[in-house]
């Protein structure tokens, strides 16, 4: 049997608004370093596994970045080893939340750097990375975090 409208009770939509309203209000206070952390860990395992692929195979990496990757303004060799030297050191650095936003920066200019020059019918990722990458550089690495560790050790006013 549907129900219309009009047999819909004022105080059965006054329920289901207050149910919501409380679904919404518990969402709201869930602390943004419980957020930050699935962040900080999703985008880590991007640029590690990427990482991890390069050296691997050092020489196909290479050929990778003569062919497939080249950009036009930086020497194939130079540009994988400063690819693979930010795909190894920002993964670490987010995991342990240290220089947080100075990361999410890199990664940024990383991500814009390859979904222009690279791979651009790749955008529905890239902007996956982006879209995290803009909160981490915008709200930081959250309490769980050697940059909160350092904020309170050094600038807690003690």
């Amino acid at each position: 049997m549907a129900m219309n409208r009009s047999t819909v009770s004022p105080t059965s939509h006054s329920s289901l608004s207050a149910i919501i309203e409380s679904a919404f209000s518990w969402l709201d206070r869930v602390p943004y370093s419980l957020l930050a952390l699935p962040l900080r860990l999703a985008v880590a395992t991007v640029f590690w596994n990427s990482a991890m692929s390069h050296l691997a195979n050092w020489q196909t990496t290479i050929e990778l970045f003569e062919t497939d990757y080249s950009l036009p303004f930086l020497p194939p060799d130079l540009a994988a080893y400063m690819a693979v030297s930010i795909e190894v050191s920002t993964p670490i650095l987010l995991v342990v939340g240290l220089l947080t936003r100075a990361t999410a920066f890199i990664l940024l200019g990383m991500t814009t750097v390859i979904e222009v020059f690279v791979y651009p019918e790749a955008w529905p990722t890239h902007i996956q990375w982006v879209a995290m990458l803009l909160v981490l550089l915008c709200r930081g690495a959250g309490t769980f975090s050697m940059d909160q560790a350092i904020r309170r050790h050094f600038f807690s006013g003690e």
